[in-house]
């Protein structure tokens, strides 16, 4: 007799996925029981070949001994076997052992000829030894081909690079910088309560500008921070700037940028200005000048820089409050107070906050070209994702040129209230600095950013690549309509298995009577040119799925490509469930067989769910 959870009644569909049937009709058979047992069955079918076991409830009883009709049409095995690592790596340590124990020299050799790790030493071998053994798997002398696929599987093995590598010393204009908007916010857009526990998240993230929107409060007393012309309910500004001063540095020393949308009269400017220099003492940056040209993020460590437009009079903090409200569109008219210019305004500042502005923002007044470039200082223009896109089409070139030298900020257009994303890559080509995003939203686009921002060691800024920031002698610089090169490289990735959803997953989280049906789905996003997907074939009923396959991916723009990995259960509906994702610069990339940790949809990394994957850089043909 089998017992329930080791077998399962035909089925007529899953999720909408047709069982396969071992034979075509099995008869009923009667079968005496006399013992205790969990009854899993709600009803057998009329049909003799079928038995429904949909929605089943959980019933006890104590049976007496009777004859029960049941058809057994195959069964289904709930406990998790023991999968066979892929021949490849078999035939790996085989190569790079001897008598079935790797020794150190052995390890070293597979991390430069297998790896292309040239600078693996025999001491970081060694490190490697060290930490295995907790195991206690192996041999005095070696590795067990256990110990070594325990660490090919290991945080040790990771796809990129942990530690911060690029030139940190380049004008803050030289990086992408990890920028949320509206960090204040826990959810959508009108509604959602305002708080400083986002902000936090948000910089455990990695996260390296954060947004306030700055109001009187309802006694007009004191400064709160909201989202203006909507419902969302208000947090105390004082608790933002102390959030941001315990959490600024926790991923990384590099500066943190707070852009003040200020709505407020020269008196509550006033006590902000106290608030700041309070709250942030010896952290805040202070600029004697207008900057010629921004400091680099190694100088700037453990700063903290303002970033707003120039202080405006009480009729002036009116109108751009009035600005700054919903249109009758629904759109949010972020740009039309927070980057206009007013001389007048900088003349009757509280010069205590006009002197806390060390990036200012703005547009240059009276119809001048918004791409112009100053000599003599720099500045951080803002616009919408909807404004770029129309600008893009015509001033492509200037808006690369504008940001070598100075900061383009992008935020998603007022329509998006559920605080979705956009594609982020227009703003890349082009040069911004601070694509912002809603940082409690979700999505690929989100996953994307994440994925950018794994590079240079996570610590919030990446360098941008040369040829956004170079001039030809002819003074040319990337068109990013019509100078896309022929392909550059090609990636090829190899996908062999995955492991650790029993762990992070309930058992009954994909389907209720059966193992799950992973399949991969991987691919690139970059350049339009380079944008790709590809998928591995479904794994039926098996919680360590091996797929084994092979992808190739030819590459343009390398430096901007982002590696799209998502693992999905298979439904015959289309309605695949999500089994977990991750994005990686392909840039930063480490050849040869790595560990690649998954991450759920708001992008937290899992506690054991990964994939073991390889990759290899080829020429262009």
């Amino acid at each position: 007799m089998k017992y329930p959870g080791q077998f399962s009644f035909h089925v007529a569909k899953r999720n909408n996925k047709p069982y396969q049937r071992q034979a075509a009709s099995i008869p009923l058979i009667s079968l005496p029981l006399s013992l205790s047992l969990t009854l899993q069955m709600d009803m057998i079918s009329e049909n003799e070949n079928e038995c429904d076991v949909t929605n089943l409830p959980v019933v006890s009883k104590k049976l007496p001994k009777q004859h029960f009709k049941v058809c057994f049409c195959f069964k289904r095995i709930f406990k998790h076997r023991i999968y066979e690592p892929p021949e490849d790596i078999k035939k790996l340590f085989e190569r790079y052992s001897e008598n079935g124990t790797m020794t150190v020299e052995h390890l070293q050799r597979f991390l430069i000829e297998v790896q292309e790790e040239s600078n693996a030493s025999k001491d970081s071998a060694q490190a490697i030894f060290n930490s295995l053994k907790h195991l206690n798997v192996f041999p005095r002398k070696g590795l067990s081909f256990e110990a070594f696929y325990r660490y090919l599987l290991s945080d040790r093995n990771s796809a990129i690079r942990r530690v911060v590598h690029q030139d940190m010393q380049a004008p803050l204009a030289h990086y992408f910088i990890f920028t949320s908007h509206n960090s204040y916010l826990t959810g959508n857009q009108l509604s959602s309560d305002c708080s400083e526990v986002p902000i936090i998240a948000a910089l455990k993230k990695g996260v390296k500008v954060i947004e306030l929107d700055l109001w009187p409060n309802d006694r007009e007393d004191g400064v709160e921070v909201r989202h203006g012309g909507t419902l969302t309910r208000p947090v105390e500004l004082i608790k933002c700037l102390k959030a941001i001063k315990d959490n600024a540095f926790s991923v990384s020393d590099y500066p943190v940028v707070i852009t003040f949308e200020d709505h407020l009269t020269p008196d509550l400017q006033s006590i902000v200005a106290q608030m700041v220099t309070k709250t942030f003492g010896e952290l805040l940056y202070r600029s004697e000048s207008h900057l010629k040209e921004f400091p680099s993020p190694e100088s700037l460590k453990k700063k903290i820089l303002i970033s707003t437009k120039p202080p405006k009079e009480l009729h002036e903090a009116s109108s751009s409050a009035k600005d700054e409200t919903w249109n009758v569109n629904g759109e949010h008219e972020e740009v039309a107070s927070h980057d206009r210019d007013d001389p007048t305004g900088e003349e009757n500042a509280v010069p205590q906050y006009k002197n806390l502005i060390a990036i200012h923002a703005g547009k240059p007044k009276g119809g001048k070209d918004i791409w112009a470039i100053d000599p003599n200082k720099v500045r951080r223009l803002s616009l919408s994702e909807q404004e770029l896109e129309d600008a893009v089409y015509t001033r492509g070139t200037d808006i690369v040129r504008f940001t070598q030298k100075n900061l383009l900020r992008v935020y998603p257009k007022g329509l998006r209230f559920d605080s979705s994303n956009y594609d982020p890559m227009l703003g890349w080509m082009h040069g911004a600095q601070m694509v912002a995003f809603n940082m409690q939203g979700y999505g690929k686009y989100l996953w994307i950013m994440q994925g950018m921002f794994r590079a240079n060691g996570g610590c919030g800024y990446v360098k941008k690549p040369d040829f956004l920031l170079e001039v030809t002698p002819s003074d040319e610089v990337f068109d990013p309509a019509n100078n896309i090169p022929p392909i550059q490289k090609i990636l090829k990735v190899q996908v062999y298995l995955g492991e650790g959803w029993h762990s992070d997953f309930r058992h009954t989280h994909f389907d209720r009577f059966s193992p799950p049906d992973f399949f991969v789905r991987v691919g690139i996003d970059g350049v339009p040119d380079d944008k790709v997907m590809e998928q591995t074939k479904a794994i039926e009923d098996e919680w360590l799925p091996v797929w084994n396959e092979e992808f190739e991916f030819k590459l343009r723009v390398p430096e901007l490509a982002i590696l799209r990995i998502e693992i999905l259960e298979y439904d015959t509906s289309g309605k695949h469930d999500f089994g977990g994702q991750t994005c990686l610069p392909v840039s930063e990339l480490r050849t040869g067989i790595r560990v690649i940790p998954l991450h759920n949809k708001k992008g937290d990394k899992y506690y054991s769910t990964k994939l073991l994957m390889r990759f290899e850089f080829l020429p262009a043909n």
